[in-house]
């Protein structure tokens, strides 16, 4: 497919509001950087962007909503496989790239084991109003004085 430029294209168009992943590119006319930036932050989608600009580069990079960036330049976060490539919002479906896209193949799981078995029940309802004046004095005497 050849690539495609369109111009003026309304902000309510298919071309506008949905990820067309085709060689296409929309032009659109707008009064300030706070308008493209509100209008670029209004889409459900939120993949790449490209920011082409002389001083504010970093400024407006920090300000859009979404996976990747690049300044002055066009997709290169996409060559470069020590960071992570992904969306967010309805693009954000995971990394891959970077530690960040390790981690896609990871969970998080917490393993605890009872070190020591205390003939109180300090992790039950069931306890008392002297087992509970207990774990505030050994609380004290452990870490310091409390509140």
């Amino acid at each position: 497919m050849q690539p495609v430029i369109l111009v003026d294209v309304p902000e309510s168009s298919a071309a506008v509001r949905e990820e067309t992943f085709g060689p296409i590119i929309i032009i659109n006319r707008v009064k300030s950087m706070k308008e493209a930036i509100e209008l670029s932050n209004n889409s459900r989608y939120g993949l790449g962007a490209n920011i082409w600009s002389k001083r504010q580069g970093k400024k407006i990079a920090s300000q859009l909503h979404c996976g990747m960036v690049a300044i002055n330049s066009t997709f290169s976060f996409a060559a470069i496989s020590s960071v992570p490539f992904g969306g967010v919002k309805d693009s954000g479906y995971g990394r891959i790239h970077g530690p960040e896209g390790l981690l896609e193949y990871t969970y998080a799981r917490t393993v605890v084991r009872t070190r020591i078995n205390l003939p109180l029940k300090i992790l039950s309802f069931k306890r008392t109003a002297g087992t509970d004046r207990l774990i505030v004095r050994a609380s004290k005497f452990l870490k310091g004085r409390l509140g």
